[in-house]
């Protein structure tokens, strides 16, 4: 990907993973490849503002040539269809994480303040 691009985001986590994409979505094949001449390419000229972590952004996975050479868009239907799953189950995600921080704790039943009189 241009990691020269406004729209260019990269993301390393504690783990180790590392996420690279464009934020308008326009790079099918992220995170190797961004279209040719894509219509949105802005040259990043100063990041105002930004909190940076290390200089250096962890090496971009090997692409899977063969898929991406047969230029059918088998590699942007798989990242699609990823998404599609990620995003049906990310409300389901969101209520249990909301649940578990609302009182359905372990530790919380230990530690409740008595009830007002």
């Amino acid at each position: 990907m241009r990691q020269d691009c406004k729209q260019f985001e990269s993301r390393t986590y504690p783990n180790g993973e590392a996420v690279r994409k464009c934020n308008l979505d326009l790079a099918p094949e992220a995170p190797w490849r961004c279209p040719e001449d894509c219509p949105k390419f802005e040259r990043r000229l100063a990041d105002v503002n930004w909190s940076h972590g290390s200089l250096i952004i962890p090496p971009t996975p090997d692409e899977p040539t063969d898929a991406l050479e047969r230029g059918d868009g088998s590699v942007a239907a798989v990242l699609d269809e990823a998404e599609d799953y990620v995003n049906s189950i990310g409300a389901q995600v969101l209520a249990e994480v909301q649940a578990e921080q609302s009182g359905g704790g372990r530790l919380r039943r230990f530690f409740r303040r008595p009830p007002k009189s």
